[in-house]
């Protein structure tokens, strides 16, 4: 009888328990989807419905870096320098790319100009890589032919490519950037900060293969870069680097370099460096090529420095112009060493020392100076410190300063040896002296607004004006830069042949041709400094080398500038008689 009750029983308990699992089944499987809905179909609620739909963007959104346009380089009248132009840059992704057939990689490699074993190579390389560059800096017409090939992970990005329009005539000075468009040289690396911008951000869609479906918003703007406005002007540049380069050429020398000087503002107004390089293309360029030697190089100036002792001269009251010197028997000796002029030149006064370059008056003078007062004049007027001009590596110069100095010391130092200079400072030196004893500051970078309240006087003008006179000496027919002269125009400078430095000493058979000088003398509107070093051909002297650079393009410059003659020159004055006599027998 129990047995019989436990058989009906079974049939209920296994009803109820299929019942029971059904229900949990049915309730998991509404439950699921109304998870799925929560994830994909209704307004997400919290954090965790939000994590599909975050996953999917994260698959299919992108952010993109926009490219900054980098600030142009201009000259003080606008003319274009530096300019930064749009390219394409090519670039893959080698697990996506590995998937191309052979015959597609063939036509990808021709498109490159590359062998399709170099690109399969770097394939192998990269292949658990997801970015490798194809070709950065493609014109955008070689890119979409590419990019036509439709070939998967091969893709392109906008950058930049810096181009400079005047090529190897300034390239020193500006310099240039590297493939990614920073700056490396010159004012392109002074200025990187500025000049660079900032890049921007923008969201865009992707589909699975990479390749840009939609553009959907953008982050950040990109923010380009400033202009970099200088003071040269390219006129005077050009005129520059072309009589610099026939002159380095004419005299077998290692290089030359050229500054000139604005004497009202003191703007650089030109820069020219020999030899150069075409920023363009600098492949196989030398280190030395790309030497910006007027404000890097430093060197002994030479005889150019004796106007300047003179000078200093004169600030102690016992010099004037006319002081009779006595350079007989035309040497003097100092303990260690002898000094002498080509010639005996007698008695002369302080201003025929200058003229005619006299080593052995100058020394004279010298030896009644006060050394550090000869030191002190040379510090304020610009030489043994920095002019400021912001560009790296800018050479300070040596000043040196003694506890006692030796008279062969100070001898050497008042003709210019045993200091050091460049080309800029020996500019600003004379420009100093050409505005009557006012010194301004150097400046490569235009700024508007800029007058001779920065001026500051170190040089009483009436001594300045008396050096003047003394260097419109040296251009007459008794001086030694005869060959500066310009028709129509005062000039005042100074010429210096200094020996190099060579392993055992300064070499009797190298040396370094320098001039410096300003134009007019009367009202200077430009002072400007050459320096050709090592001529190796029968010339070598700085009258003879480096003066008629500075007279070519002072010539030029004064047309240039329109600057009104000061005086009629012989062919003027033969041409107004001729006209004259025809309008009198007509």
């Amino acid at each position: 009888m129990g047995a019989v009750k436990k058989q009906q029983t079974q049939p209920g308990i296994a009803r109820w328990r299929f019942a029971l699992v059904a229900g949990l089944l049915c309730a998991l499987a509404v439950s699921l989807i109304v998870h799925i809905a929560g994830l994909q179909v209704l307004p997400a609620q919290d954090h965790g419905y939000r994590f599909l739909q975050d996953q999917g963007r994260a698959r299919t959104i992108r952010t993109e870096e926009i490219a900054a346009y980098r600030g142009a380089i201009l000259d003080r009248n606008g003319e274009l320098l530096a300019v930064s132009t749009p390219v394409q840059t090519l670039w893959a992704n080698p697990r996506l790319l590995r998937e191309a057939s052979e015959q597609e990689l063939r036509r990808l490699a021709g498109a490159l100009d590359t062998r399709p074993a170099e690109l399969a190579r770097r394939l192998e390389k990269y292949r658990n890589k997801e970015f490798m560059y194809l070709h950065r800096h493609m014109s955008p017409e070689e890119a979409h032919q590419v990019l036509t090939l439709d070939l998967p992970g091969v893709f392109s990005k906008k950058e930049y490519r810096r181009f400079y329009p005047a090529g190897e005539v300034v390239a020193q000075l500006l310099g240039f950037t590297n493939i990614d468009d920073r700056g490396q040289e010159g004012l392109e690396l002074a200025y990187d900060q500025s000049l660079s911008g900032e890049p921007g951000k923008r969201q865009v869609m992707k589909d699975l293969k990479g390749r840009r479906v939609q553009d959907l918003a953008v982050k950040q703007e990109a923010r380009p870069g400033r202009d970099l406005r200088l003071t040269i002007d390219m006129r005077l540049q050009y005129l520059a680097y072309r009589e610099l380069k026939k002159a380095v050429t004419d005299n077998g020398a290692a290089s030359g370099f050229m500054v000139i000087l604005d004497t009202r503002s003191g703007d650089v107004l030109a820069m020219a460096n020999q030899p150069s390089f075409n920023p363009n293309n600098r492949q196989g360029v030398t280190a030395a090529a790309m030497r910006n030697r007027a404000l890097i190089d430093q060197f002994e100036p030479g005889s150019t420095i004796k106007p300047l002792t003179a000078l200093a001269a004169l600030e102690t009251g016992r010099y004037q112009p006319d002081t009779p010197i006595d350079t007989n028997p035309g040497y003097i000796r100092l303990p260690g060493k002898t000094l002498l002029d080509p010639v005996n030149r007698g008695v002369i006064d302080l201003t025929g020392v200058i003229t005619k370059s006299s080593q052995v008056g100058i020394t004279k003078v010298a030896l009644d100076l006060e050394p550090e007062s000869l030191r002190e004049l040379f510090y304020r007027l610009g030489l043994g410190e920095a002019v400021g001009s912001g560009f790296p590596g800018e050479a300070p110069g040596v000043l040196p300063t003694r506890a006692r100095w030796h008279p062969i010391e100070l001898a050497n130092f008042a003709f210019g040896y045993g200091l050091t200079v460049n080309a800029v400072q020996l500019a600003q030196a004379y420009s100093v002296v050409a505005n009557a004893g006012l010194k301004r500051p150097v400046s490569l970078i235009k700024t508007e607004g800029k007058t001779s309240a920065h001026a500051e006087r170190v040089v009483q003008a009436p001594l300045a004006q008396n050096v003047v006179a003394m260097l419109e000496t040296v251009i007459g027919p008794q001086g030694t830069g005869k060959r500066a002269a310009v028709d129509g125009y005062r000039v005042a400078g100074k010429t210096g042949t200094v020996h190099k430095v060579g392993s055992e000493g300064y070499a009797d058979n190298r040396y370094r041709s320098v001039f410096a000088g300003f134009i007019p003398a009367e009202n200077p509107r430009l002072a400007a400094v050459v320096v050709i070093d090592d001529p190796t051909h029968a010339k070598y002297y700085g009258g003879e080398v480096a003066a008629p650079v500075f007279g070519k393009v002072m010539a030029g410059a004064m047309r240039l500038l329109q600057v009104p003659p000061e005086e009629v020159t012989p062919a003027d004055q033969q041409l107004a008689t001729q006209l004259d006599e025809r309008g009198t027998t007509s």
